[in-house]
Formats: C-alpha cells, structure tokens, sequence
C-alpha cells in the first residue's frame, strides 16, 4: 500500500453535522471563502440549510474533520456517493492552512480512509476547476490519474463556465503503489 513510512500528522474525526459540530460547521463554512468552488462563499442561512438538509449527512454521505497534531483543526472533507463503487469527495481546507504543503497529506489519509474502510470501492474519483493548480498538482502528486477535461462544465460566480478536471484513483494502484495510465488512443477511428 502507499503508506507513508511515518505516522500521518492529519487525522480524520467524524463530523456530526445535525449534532454537536453544527456550530463549528457553520461557522468554518461562513469563515472561509473557497474560491475554487461552485459557492465560493455561502451565507449563515444556505450553510444551515444545506446542513439541514442533509448535505453533510445523509446514507450516502458522511463528513470529517481534519485535524492536524500540531496545528488543530485545518479544514474538513465530505465523501460523497458511499453505497457507489466510485465515490467523490470534496475537500476544504481553512484559508490560514492553504499553500502549506498540507493537502498532500490530507488527500493521501481520506484515500487511505476510504479504501481502508469501504470494501466494495474499487475507485476514488475528485474534481476541481481547470485553474485550481494546486490541487490538480496534489492529485498527481499522490497517485491520482486524470480521466476527464469536461470543457465549459464548471459555473463560475460571474463568470464564464470553467473546463471541470476529474482525477481518480484506483484501488489496485493505491494497493500496489503503481499507476495505470487511461487509454486515450482511439484506435481505428
């Protein structure tokens, strides 16, 4: 497995969304813009709502928190899609935390949770706006294969629509520490 020879400093702790981390919920979510994300910033009231509503718990759904040894609390990562064999996450670190090496780490724990934890998932998959380098470089960086440039597909607040970029990563690569490259030829057309 691609384990990290050392202990990971990030760890998960499961977020009870409707219970005792409401509060710190909604306020990490309101606190912090995420510029890279459909709603870059969201009023007390959408946050409570989405809550509410179960977009941070529900049977296909479950939240953690990440906390880091020695820096505390650093963001947070919803997965997404459970009972699917191909689940999505979407990870948010706090603005302080960003552009300090820490989403590396961060992704190769909540992959490590989810191959660890989920037997039937064969396939981890992430998106991001095309001009989210960072984390398109954390992606490559921790095993993760580009699939998919959906073009114009990403709503921009604003904006014009933005390519949206899938990355994924599979359990047997993550097992065995290799990657499998996608296929791009089309042969014969």
């Amino acid at each position: 497995m691609t384990a990290a020879t050392t202990a990971p400093s990030i760890a998960l702790r499961r977020l009870a969304p409707r219970g005792a981390d409401r509060d710190r919920l909604l306020s990490f979510l309101i606190s912090n813009v995420f510029p890279f994300h459909v709603m870059s910033r969201r009023t007390a009231e959408e946050v409570a709502a989405s809550i509410d509503e179960g977009a941070f718990e529900n049977d296909e759904t479950t939240s953690f928190w990440l906390d880091h040894a020695e820096l505390g609390r650093i963001g947070l990562v919803r997965l997404e899609d459970l009972e699917d064999p191909t689940p999505l996450f979407d990870l948010r670190l706090a603005e302080e935390y960003r552009g300090k090496g820490l989403g590396v780490e961060a992704l190769r724990v909540v992959t490590r949770h989810v191959f660890e934890h989920f037997d039937e998932v064969t396939r981890f998959e992430g998106q991001t706006r095309e001009d989210n380098l960072a984390m398109r470089r954390i992606f490559v960086r921790c095993g993760w294969v580009k699939e998919a440039h959906y073009r114009e597909s990403w709503p921009v607040e604003g904006g014009a629509p933005l390519a949206s970029v899938a990355y994924a990563i599979l359990r047997r690569d993550w097992e065995s520490g290799t990657t499998t490259p996608v296929p791009w030829e089309e042969p014969g057309l």
